[in-house]
């Protein structure tokens, strides 16, 4: 058997949206999977829409999450030109190719494809002429995840338009031939187009690629195909929001495929070991943001300490929102007391931001709520008294100080707990009180206490 090549044909004409990222990955996968090759196409023919800064967002979005091209631009290989508006000699000599076996004809300057059949004129009532129609066999499609699809073609087609510009059904076809592609695997919004395709093979005398229609991704709420205006339907927004490229790429693995078995959390290599085209679903596959989330939280939670710096790091180098780092050591302990509650790192000024600086807001629901429960000024002067008394060199320590004085006074830690956090954070999400207190310290600890008391 003939090696696999697969192909990831996008177009320069906007941001890179999460459908084109899952054609990309199952592509990729499906290369990796087999041992063969996937190559990266950039179909640019629309000049009017084409532009530098979406030429490198497909680039820079494929190589932050992992998909890296064995052959394509900035990589090369021995089927190039990689860009379509760099392959006009070669659409040319193939459309010479067509031009010979009689399967082209010329008319209001456009050249049509012609297919086989019985022909007759016939009027289009909806578009008001008269058209040919062709009675032709169906063309039959052996899907690798749709099974048999059998289409009729039953008007002949424009390939090459009355401005001399080739169409996508025809320079798809071709550069599929001239890259010698073995598995066309692509949305099923163009198993429509299949047949077309399939026609134009076999008119040039090309073997014909295995095809596999993915399902299309739904947007989140209501029907339809998600779209780039939908919320979420950008890569770059993950990107920005410092989402873990490992997750997304695990979410995006999921969305209209099986593992066969109820794992959600996959390595890349193990993804790869299993990952078959029959395992992708027929079903459509919805977005989901909040799993989504959740994923990359988990992703998060398992990240080694050192790597979860260099992504704080560099979060904050992007989105300055705490001051210049002055002391590493604590700047580690406040980022690796986050990391186990974050969804995101876009959660970490939220989280961090009142462990740089004494003017921290106050969020007055959360005041107004914690204020009217109990006896939280009581609660605040007993802190108070006993801080000089408590052990704040771990966390275990501070909560074994605050159980005591809970004990001490017969209530529970929880009574402490809301007031104390609203205190020193100014909001009651976040790191674990224990841990607040002893990387804060016992002073700051005890001056946000004692100001937070005389401001209520």
């Amino acid at each position: 058997m003939p090696p696999v090549r697969v192909r990831f044909a996008p177009s320069p004409t906007g941001f890179f949206h999460i459908g084109s990222a899952r054609t990309a990955l199952f592509n990729w996968l499906y290369a990796r999977h087999t041992g063969g090759v996937f190559v990266l196409r950039i179909e640019d023919t629309d000049k009017e829409r084409n532009s530098e800064q979406f030429y490198n967002l497909i680039y820079d979005a494929l190589t932050w999450l992992g998909l890296g091209w064995d052959e394509g631009p900035r990589v090369g290989g021995a089927h190039g030109p990689y860009l379509q508006s760099e392959r006009a000699g070669i659409y040319r000599e193939y459309l010479e190719k067509l031009k010979a076996t009689g399967r082209t004809y010329e008319k209001d300057g456009a050249i049509y494809f012609r297919l086989l059949g019985e022909r007759s004129e016939v009027f289009d009532e909806h578009r008001q002429k008269t058209v040919t129609k062709v009675q032709a066999a169906p063309t039959v499609i052996d899907d690798l995840i749709r099974g048999r699809v059998e289409r009729v073609e039953d008007e002949d087609f424009v390939i090459v338009r009355s401005d001399g510009n080739p169409v996508f059904h025809f320079v798809n076809v071709v550069d599929d031939i001239t890259m010698q592609i073995s598995h066309v695997i692509r949305g099923e919004d163009h198993l429509s187009n299949t047949s077309k395709h399939v026609e134009l093979f076999k008119a040039l005398g090309a073997p014909v690629p295995q095809f596999a229609h993915i399902p299309l991704i739904l947007k989140q709420n209501g029907p339809g195909k998600m779209s780039k205006r939908d919320q979420g339907a950008l890569v770059e927004e993950y990107q920005k929001r410092g989402y873990l490229p490992e997750a997304l790429v695990n979410f995006l693995a999921l969305l209209g495929w099986n593992p066969g078995d109820d794992r959600e959390k996959l390595p890349i290599a193990e993804i790869i070991r299993l990952f078959d085209l029959p395992g992708v679903n027929q079903s459509n596959a919805r977005f989901d943001d909040k799993k989504l989330a959740h994923m990359n939280m988990v992703y998060l939670l398992e990240l080694p300490a050192d790597r979860f710096m260099a992504l704080a790091k560099d979060y904050f180098a992007r989105h300055p929102a705490v001051p210049a780092l002055q002391d590493e050591a604590y700047f580690r302990e406040v980022m690796l007391l986050a990391q186990p509650k974050l969804k995101g790192l876009e959660e970490l000024p939220a989280y961090t931001a009142y462990f740089f600086t004494e003017d921290y807001p106050i969020d007055e629901k959360v005041k107004a709520k914690v204020l009217a429960k109990g006896d939280p000024k009581a609660r605040l002067a007993e802190l108070i008294a006993a801080l000089p008394a408590m052990d704040f060199s771990s966390d275990a320590a501070v909560e074994e100080g605050i159980k005591a004085l809970a004990a001490k006074n017969n209530l529970g830690f929880g009574d402490y707990q809301a007031v104390a956090r609203l205190a020193v954070s100014g909001t009651n999400v976040g790191p674990s009180i224990t841990g607040m207190f002893r990387v804060l310290g016992r002073d700051r600890v005890g001056k946000r206490l004692e100001r937070f008391l005389a401001a209520v």
